[in-house]
């Protein structure tokens, strides 16, 4: 079936407004409490809005959150469904982010590539790298990440909705774009109205590689586990001090490595992940993030947890310990069974191209796990990231461009729903 709406997407464009977005830096900050939790996130934001408005997109606009609103007018008169669009302008805490400088490097030649500062993207740790021969790669210069996630699904909406407004030919409802902060420390949705979004579908744009369309998420807690003991000068210390330090590693070294780690784990397999400690020895903190495909194994997670912090306590006479559990998101899949459309129309929108495409899970989580949840049905789909929250992260800008011209055959399907 030959698409229903083809058109020309602007490489060169969508390659300038990617590199102009990834140099902003917008990492979240999980030690904040606001939100957005780094005031550079508005930063870019406020580029977004002002790009938006200078499409004549007349309701763009950035919120006292620094969310960034916008929406492209239908073309088909009306009577069919609003489609929002959703990426994240916050890139991972995990990895350097400032001063970021990429390297395009065009028409992929094969093998490892050699970054000016040392490391390489090899073969051996990115094998998608062989099927992208020919290609247009963007890289870091090996110090910092690039922010492809999801800076790249940034760009692509962009592009698709000045492609959307200089092709007024392409028949399409209204279609919302929304631009979110701290996505990556869990937060991405807390700000978000679903009245002001007033869509009956959503797609995330947030996903790695091309041709996917993810229908599953984990199901996500997170635990911070608080060690309290007593310090003094560890030259009167003996029979007085109570070191924390000593029962956060008993507890770290007491979590399962073999079986329940995510370096020891894969496809439906979930996970404890101790991922960050601080303090001293008079008081520690271990911040945990618990995912499982099952919501329900959480539970049973939380209670490992809590039993092997205890008996971390108990090691080191008078320790104290606390454990808090906080829900943060659940699976895609319990959301998107009431919208099977959502899903549906993504894969015809592949083949109507004339692509290939899969229906993953993804071991993470994203802004869709949280709106599909809250009621709004939100798929997540491909946007040409590769090795995210690393130094050696890439985009590719083909996949970046195929992305796009798979949103407005999407939204020509969605058209067709008329009410």
């Amino acid at each position: 079936m030959n698409p229903q709406s083809h058109v020309t997407i602007n490489r060169k464009r969508l390659l300038e407004r990617f590199l102009r977005y990834v140099r902003i830096d917008t990492a979240a900050d999980p030690s904040s409490d606001g939100y957005p939790s780094s005031d550079k996130q508005r930063t870019l934001a406020e580029l977004l809005a002002d790009e938006l408005a200078a499409m004549s997109i007349t309701d763009a606009h950035i919120d006292e959150n620094a969310l960034v609103w916008g929406t492209v007018p239908a073309t088909n008169g009306g009577g069919s469904p609003t489609v929002a669009l959703v990426a994240h302008v916050d890139t991972s805490p995990e990895a350097p982010s400032d001063s970021v400088s990429p390297q395009v490097i065009q028409a992929y030649q094969g093998g490892d590539i050699s970054l000016p500062a040392g490391n390489a993207i090899t073969l051996a740790g990115c094998p998608a790298l062989e099927s992208l021969v020919g290609k247009t790669l963007i890289t870091t210069d090996g110090r910092t990440l690039l922010g492809g996630d999801d800076k790249a699904g940034v760009a692509i909406i962009m592009e698709l909705a000045q492609t959307l407004i200089e092709n007024p030919h392409l028949q399409h409802g209204e279609v919302r774009v929304l631009f979110t902060c701290d996505e990556e420390i869990g937060r991405g949705t807390d700000k978000i109205d679903l009245a002001k979004v007033d869509a009956m579908v959503a797609y995330t744009i947030d996903g790695g590689g091309a041709g996917i369309v993810d229908v599953e998420t984990f199901s996500a807690d997170a635990a911070t586990v608080h060690f309290t003991g007593y310090n003094i000068h560890p030259a009167i210390a003996k029979g007085v001090m109570v070191n924390a330090m000593r029962a956060a590693a008993d507890f770290i070294a007491g979590l399962p490595r073999m079986h329940l780690s995510p370096e020891s784990t894969s496809e439906r397999q979930g996970f404890i992940h101790p991922h960050s400690i601080h303090g001293g020895v008079g008081d520690v903190t271990v911040e945990l993030i618990l995912r499982s495909f099952d919501s329900k194994e959480l539970a049973d997670y939380a209670d490992l947890v809590r039993k092997t912090a205890n008996a971390a306590a108990e090691k080191t006479q008078g320790v104290k310990v606390s454990v808090d559990v906080r829900r943060q998101y659940r699976n895609l899949r319990e959301g998107l069974e009431k919208l099977p459309q959502a899903v549906d129309f993504a894969e015809q929108a592949f083949q109507n191209l004339g692509r290939k495409c899969s229906k993953e899970i993804v071991r993470g989580g994203t802004d869709g796990s949280q709106l599909t949840e809250k009621g709004l049905p939100t798929p997540n789909l491909s946007s040409g990231q590769h090795n995210i929250h690393s130094v050696t992260e890439f985009a590719c800008l083909d996949e970046m461009a195929q992305a796009t011209e798979h949103l407005v055959e999407l939204l020509s399907l969605w058209n067709e729903q008329r009410s």
